[in-house]
């Protein structure tokens, strides 16, 4: 999406608009229940302007798009102000006015997304409609019985079953708080925080540049979960520095593009992937974050092996000791992020209160930080430039990730309501033979295409609702099923033909993509491993409840992993990388036979 328009009128509008967004969804939490039917229509009305008319780069898209976002407030609020009486209808349209409402919110849901994301997402969802509108014309195993028109439409667009279901109350509820809560301290000095954090950490050590980019993502992508944002913010930092120390630039920008890849399994948020999980697994958001940190940190463990084996080949040096932050910037500016992390975790872990409102009291904490700036001084001009920038971006990204929601929950409702996602699980069983790791395949390569065309929590979503029933009949855990999913879903980010981390990276840089795409699968190995390591070793999920056994399987496929990492990328000849790959997968699957 593209910054504000100019003009006072324009400027007051938009701020006013995005306040109101922001306020809503914190108003929300604070306020005790509200009827799905009433809070998710909400939603949508204030996402719209943001989706359709504010990221318009044409004039004539900005008339369309005013066109479409007046529409479908209209429908979104007619759905709120009538949701008693729909309640009554049980998805069953009833009149020509609800049609035209059921249209139109449909139409707007697809349009919303197909500019926000691009194609891909809005075809799958328009296809999903087709095959429930026709699907009864289809012969034999993959067609379905027929659903009437009212009642397809109605389920889809006035009861809980549609763009107003469980996924939409995610968004709502939870995902719109924390991505303001990231929008918060992005705005102020938390993110020159993680900068020198990392810097302090790491900079000294061979390689350090690369391992501060390491860090830095990391710790970034812990409140962006996004690949894309990630590379282009840390990256504008990182990038120059490892260049500037001789770093080649194939391995500069892979690094980056791996590192930032990681932001979106980094616990806390895993971008809006952890509280759809929450949804759709029933298990606490505690417990998956529980399950989720081990392999987060082999993820970032592999990475660094990876570019210790680098810096040996190309004498990668650390960052000299006058561009290295001074003790007292870290201290300080660690605090704009520790602050309100620590706000985070007292009120989720001990106080007990939920993920939502422990953010809420969080995105306080940050809004009063945003009032100091690194010299622990305020400035007036700053302090509005903040934010401004806070509920801006907030109301963006919030309106980002509401299109992707609502529109995958069309496709979501429409394998509810024909079947089609009962009958995708089968064909995948008999595809199979009934053996489970055929099945990860298969789900993995689905979770790989599906990944290169629409975002990682829409693919993660589409891909588990028909993958995940067949991976638990075939005997793994909820929880290991679709983190399994989850992981392969980010696949895309860095593996060809279609990699967005590694294309930004390498735009950013000025080197071939397909250099980078090489460079960043031998040194992001763990994102190909990891998943299955999940798999053969279910103890290292179990953290919260037997961390022992937890600890111990995470070491062994840390083993494994290292040394698969280093002789893919060190080893350099047949032999030597193949015993060293060959002994890393060995041990990472002991836990098979064990």
């Amino acid at each position: 999406m593209n910054t504000l328009p100019q003009g006072r009128w324009s400027v007051a509008f938009w701020l006013t608009l995005a306040l109101g967004l922001v306020g809503y969804h914190l108003a929300l939490i604070f306020s005790g229940l509200v009827p799905n039917l009433i809070s998710r229509p909400l939603h949508m009305a204030f996402i719209l302007p943001f989706a359709l008319v504010l990221g318009a780069t044409t004039r004539a898209g900005r008339i369309s798009g005013s066109v479409l976002a007046v529409l479908g407030v209209a429908a979104a609020l007619w759905v709120a102000f009538n949701s008693d009486a729909l309640g009554d209808q049980y998805g069953f349209l009833e009149g020509p006015l609800q049609r035209v409402v059921a249209v139109v919110l449909l139409v707007v849901v697809l349009e919303t997304a197909r500019r926000a994301i691009g194609w891909p997402l809005p075809l799958v969802a328009g296809s999903a409609l087709l095959y429930g509108l026709y699907g009864q014309y289809i012969p034999g195993q993959f067609g379905h019985s027929g659903t009437p028109l009212d009642s397809f439409l109605g389920t889809l667009t006035i009861a809980e079953g549609g763009i107003w279901g469980t996924l939409t109350g995610v968004s709502v509820g939870v995902v719109s708080i924390f991505v303001i809560f990231g929008a918060v301290l992005n705005a102020g000095e938390a993110g020159q925080g993680f900068m020198n954090v990392a810097a302090a950490a790491a900079g000294s050590l061979k390689g350090g540049a690369a391992k501060v980019s390491v860090i830095s993502s990391a710790l970034f992508g812990s409140i962006s979960g996004s690949a894309s944002a990630n590379v282009a913010s840390t990256g504008a930092i990182t990038l120059p520095a490892m260049t500037k120390l001789g770093y080649p630039k194939r391995l500069a920008a892979a690094v980056e593009a791996v590192a930032s890849s990681g932001g979106q399994i980094m616990p806390p948020l895993m971008g809006a992937g952890a509280f759809v999980m929450v949804e759709l697994t029933g298990v606490p958001y505690t417990a998956i974050m529980a399950a989720a940190i081990l392999p987060a940190f082999l993820y970032f463990l592999a990475v660094w092996v990876g570019i210790n084996a680098y810096a040996r080949r190309y004498d990668l040096k650390g960052v000299e000791a006058k561009d290295r932050p001074a003790r007292r910037d870290v201290i300080i500016t660690s605090l704009f992020f520790l602050v309100p992390f620590s706000v985070l975790l007292w009120s989720m872990f001990v106080v007990k209160f939920t993920p939502e409102y422990s953010a809420a009291l969080a995105i306080l904490a940050g809004v009063v930080l945003l009032f100091f700036n690194a010299d622990l001084k305020s400035d007036p001009a700053q302090i509005y430039q903040r934010l401004t920038s806070a509920v801006l971006n907030a109301a963006k990204q919030v309106s980002m990730i509401a299109a992707i929601i609502l529109c995958a929950s069309i496709i979501i409702g429409v394998l509810s309501i024909t079947g089609l996602g009962v009958k995708i699980t089968s064909l995948i069983l008999e595809g199979s033979g009934g053996l489970l790791w055929p099945s990860l395949l298969l789900t993995a390569l689905a979770c790989l295409v599906l990944g290169m065309e629409v975002p990682t929590t829409a693919a993660y979503v589409i891909c588990v609702s028909v993958a995940g029933p067949a991976l638990t009949q075939l005997g793994l855990e909820p929880l290991q099923a679709h983190l399994f999913v989850f992981w392969f879903a980010l696949l895309s980010t860095i593996t060809p033909p279609v990699c967005g981390a590694v294309f930004i990276a390498a735009g950013m840089i000025g080197e071939s993509w397909i250099k980078v795409a090489l460079t960043a699968m031998a040194l992001g190995i763990g994102l190909y491993i990891i998943p299955l390591g999940m798999i053969a070793n279910p103890d290292m999920l179990r953290l919260a409840t037997a961390p022992l056994e937890a600890i111990v399987a995470m070491l062994r496929v840390a083993v494994g992993l290292s040394l698969i990492s280093y002789g893919l990328i060190s080893a350099r000849k047949v032999v030597p990388t193949g015993v060293m790959v060959a002994g890393g997968l060995a041990v990472v699957f002991s836990g098979l036979v064990i």
